[in-house]
């Protein structure tokens, strides 16, 4: 088909998840614009890169823990540009391809690399984008620009340097002192990243605990674990920075922390300032989040928006469930689909792994339900002895009259796996008894655990 003009069936603003156009589409013209790296944030910035680090850092730390299985193994360093290499020697290429593609290879996509901003269109039922002076026009418009670090507000920032999550997992020398401003999951990753593989990692956060959105059951416990081989400041950020000749001089109160490189890790905010919203009617929270309802539609008709610019979560999974939903919608106007975010869940990558979906003690406490809490520690199942005397457990909140699981909580290995089965249960409303009796869980397997939380709350109904 051809690509000549400038009038298109739909233009995707961002080649993230909304460079996942379904076959049904193929026949439609569409322009995708991106003013940074192909494939978004998850593939170059995010989850799978900062996974892949994860796990050599992972094996670090248990050949330490291994001591107290008997086994004596000693890590002798840490390759960082090989392990970097690694990473990036498989994500590039994935990258490059993608954007060669959808470049050079896709009969139907014109692949437009700048900064697309909304302008008003002159013919009605067609939005108009303006992309560094290029004008192009479509009836469709899908807002998949996701997000980027939010930078602090702390004094010489700017003047010493810094890294975000952007630019760390990309460094040429492997930093012997790391300082870290943050406490979310990206602070909770990176920094176990850069502990387990030899740096010296100084956290500051403005909450008194890490993952302070988590249940504080498991942000506690988090906490204190983290802290065993990550020296935590807490309570406070720094009021200033400053480059000398020894370092990056982090000043905080009346003390002073110096650091080799600098990790800027205090959230994320999304792109909608940069699309000129308010020039067509889109509108946004006081976040800058695109409004939209179950079904990808933003206020305005035509403009369907996904991912990180779109919701709270900022999460892959999310952001793809959204862009499946909302290419469906576009061009099946009389069988609508929407997207469910009823029971979302997360995961931390860090050590120990943390995952939650649901409410936590605190919002079901707020909320007033009537509830009972099932928990069950590692090491009160069988798989669980024999990984050791670790911190972990399985948490539910559970409704008292219903039955329902309203959130399950876990904080230890496998962590991020173990929360599927929950997870499902609560998508497909199936009671704390059902999951926990109508089923076989494998013995002695890890998944006792979460049989063992359901059945203590089940016994406190």
């Amino acid at each position: 088909m051809s690509k000549n003009g400038d009038t298109f069936d739909l233009i995707i603003i961002g080649s993230g998840s909304g460079n996942h156009i379904p076959a049904f589409l193929n026949d439609w013209r569409i322009a995708m614009v991106e003013r940074d790296v192909f494939g978004g944030t998850c593939l170059n910035r995010g989850c799978i890169p900062s996974k892949m680090l994860v796990l050599p850092a992972d094996r670090a730390v248990e050949a330490d823990e291994a001591r107290s299985l008997g086994v004596d193994i000693t890590v002798n360093g840490a390759d960082w540009l090989a392990i970097r290499d690694r990473v990036f020697g498989r994500i590039d290429p994935i990258s490059e391809s993608g954007h060669g593609y959808r470049a050079e290879r896709c009969e139907n996509v014109t692949l437009i690399e700048g900064t697309g901003q909304f302008v008003h269109s002159e013919v009605d039922g067609m939005h108009a984008v303006d992309v560094d002076g290029r004008r192009i026009t479509a009836p469709n418009v899908l807002v998949a620009v996701g997000s980027r670090p939010s930078i602090p507000p702390i004094a010489g920032l700017q003047e010493c340097g810094f890294h975000t999550s952007d630019s760390i997992m990309r460094l040429d020398t492997f930093p012997s002192r790391l300082g870290v401003v943050g406490g979310g999951y990206i602070s909770a990753e990176l920094g176990h990243v850069f502990s387990g593989l030899g740096s010296e990692v100084t956290l500051f956060n403005r909450s008194t605990t890490m993952l302070s959105r988590h249940d504080s059951d498991i942000a506690t416990t988090f906490t204190e674990e983290f802290g065993r081989r990550v020296s935590l400041r807490l309570g406070h950020l720094p009021n200033k920075v400053e480059r000398t000749p020894q370092g990056i001089e982090l000043h905080c109160d009346d003390n002073i922390v110096i650091v080799d490189e600098l990790l800027l890790a205090t959230g994320r905010q999304p792109n909608s300032d940069l699309l000129n919203c308010d020039l067509v009617g889109l509108e946004t929270n006081s976040r800058g989040i695109v409004t939209v309802d179950s079904q990808m539609r933003t206020s305005v008709p035509g403009i369907w928006a996904i991912g990180d610019v779109a919701n709270e979560h900022q999460l892959k999974h999310v952001a793809n469930a959204e862009v499946d939903v909302a290419f469906w919608n576009m061009a099946h106007a009389n069988e609508q689909r929407v997207v469910t975010q009823q029971h979302v869940p997360a995961a931390v990558f860090s050590h120990p792994q943390v995952a939650s979906v649901g409410l936590t003690e605190q919002a079901a406490s707020a909320e007033k339900r009537d509830v009972v809490i099932g928990r069950r520690d590692y090491a009160g199942t069988a798989y669980g002895w024999a990984l050791g005397d670790g911190p972990g457990f399985a948490k539910v909140i559970v409704d008292r009259a219903s039955d329902e699981i309203l959130g399950a909580h876990i904080i230890g290995p496998q962590a991020a796996t173990l929360i599927q089965p929950l997870v499902q249960a609560m998508q497909f409303s199936q009671t704390a008894t059902q999951v926990a009796r109508d089923v076989y869980y494998i013995h002695p397997a890890l998944t006792e655990v979460i049989e063992n939380a359901l059945l203590d709350a089940i016994e406190q109904r």
